[in-house]
């Protein structure tokens, strides 16, 4: 156990005020569509985006972001930035992932400013994954263990979401992320070996929900 250790489960916490358990990233509508009755239709949803949205796209940006900050490359922030933007597929998506990465940057306020922090003030638009990727890079901790985070994070907020939506048994909720815990572990594997030119999947049904959940009549999470 070290400070950065510390400072990983601080950033992953579900108490970190970034409004992460607001959104439900299309899963609302998923449910409300009928296309989630059940455990086993959920876990598959989420194993889906773990491998694509996860694996192939956030997490393996994560990783350049991280290693930019590092080097306090503000060109290369600047590019990984508007790129983990450019790949939200609907406005929700975009929205999600700006006001988590804003709020998250009200947090770090606190650190002392580099050149990549203040530029990251100066941004309209900071993604929560260049967020994430500073603080992680700051707070030295390891590129494996910010991936785990990242994805630990994510994982928690959307299981806690369709505990509420399916919705799922306190107990069945543990089960489905105890069986969701090798994926997690696979993306992070994929992510050190996607290349550049392989980053950012298209996962349609994930969209088309995003979409509609922007339009839905009753809704429990923001859009």
């Amino acid at each position: 156990m070290n400070l950065s250790s510390l400072r990983l489960m601080q950033l992953c916490s579900a108490n970190l005020p970034t409004g992460a358990y607001a959104f439900s990233h299309g899963l609302e509508t998923a449910t409300e569509e009928g296309w989630l009755t059940n455990v086993e239709q959920t876990q598959k949803w989420l194993e889906i985006q773990l491998d694509y949205a996860l694996g192939r796209t956030d997490l393996p940006v994560l990783l350049r972001l991280m290693t930019a900050s590092a080097d306090n490359d503000i060109d290369q922030v600047r590019y990984w930035n508007k790129l983990i933007l450019a790949l939200r597929e609907t406005s929700e998506l975009r929205l999600t992932d700006c006001a988590t990465g804003k709020a998250l940057m009200r947090v770090l306020s606190h650190q002392n400013h580099t050149d990549t922090h203040s530029f990251l003030h100066q941004e309209s638009d900071v993604s929560f994954v260049t967020a994430f990727a500073f603080a992680a890079d700051k707070w030295n901790i390891k590129h494996e263990d910010a991936c785990l985070g990242y994805g630990w994070s994510w994982l928690e907020n959307q299981v806690a979401a369709a505990t509420k939506l399916v919705p799922l048994g306190q107990t069945q909720s543990q089960q489905l992320i105890e069986k969701l815990q090798p994926c997690l572990l696979h993306a992070i594997q994929m992510a050190s070996q996607v290349q550049d030119r392989d980053i950012g999947e298209s996962l349609p049904m994930l969209a088309i929900a995003s979409c509609w959940h922007e339009h839905q009549y009753s809704r429990l999470f923001r859009s």
